[in-house]
């Protein structure tokens, strides 16, 4: 029997494929400027089923956003925001933030910014393949 690895209860595959699914979507909102809700962006994901404010959507976006950003194009996670209340990204986004090295002392300014790099990527990705 082959042995399956599992990567907060799901198998490998389901995973990687969830996190690439979510990860199209939001360089889909980055493209045209737009946020998606934590709510929007679980609806995205069809691999695996995920709740809107769980670790395990916590610890994928974790993964994205530091890959993203390890490749220079800023952390793609700064478009998924709450759909209520301030609209911004969670303390997770933050925490995150700091650990890679980014001044989130203001945090709102450093959201702009991040915000900004972001849509600036992925519009002119999108503007180079038409």
């Amino acid at each position: 029997m082959q042995r399956v690895s599992l990567h907060y209860g799901f198998a490998d595959a389901d995973w990687e494929a969830a996190r690439e699914e979510a990860r199209q979507a939001m360089i889909a909102k980055a493209a045209c400027e737009n946020t998606i809700p934590y709510s929007d962006l679980v609806s995205e994901i069809k691999s695996v089923s995920l709740e809107p404010h769980s670790a395990e959507l916590d610890h994928m976006l974790g993964e994205i956003s530091k890959a993203e950003n390890d490749a220079g194009r800023g952390m793609l996670t700064v478009v998924v925001v709450h759909k209520q209340g301030d609209k911004m990204p969670g303390k997770g986004f933050f925490k995150l933030a700091n650990s890679l090295g980014h001044d989130t002392t203001d945090r709102v300014e450093f959201w702009k910014q991040e915000l900004e790099k972001v849509f600036s990527v992925w519009c002119e990705s999108k503007k180079g393949r038409k």
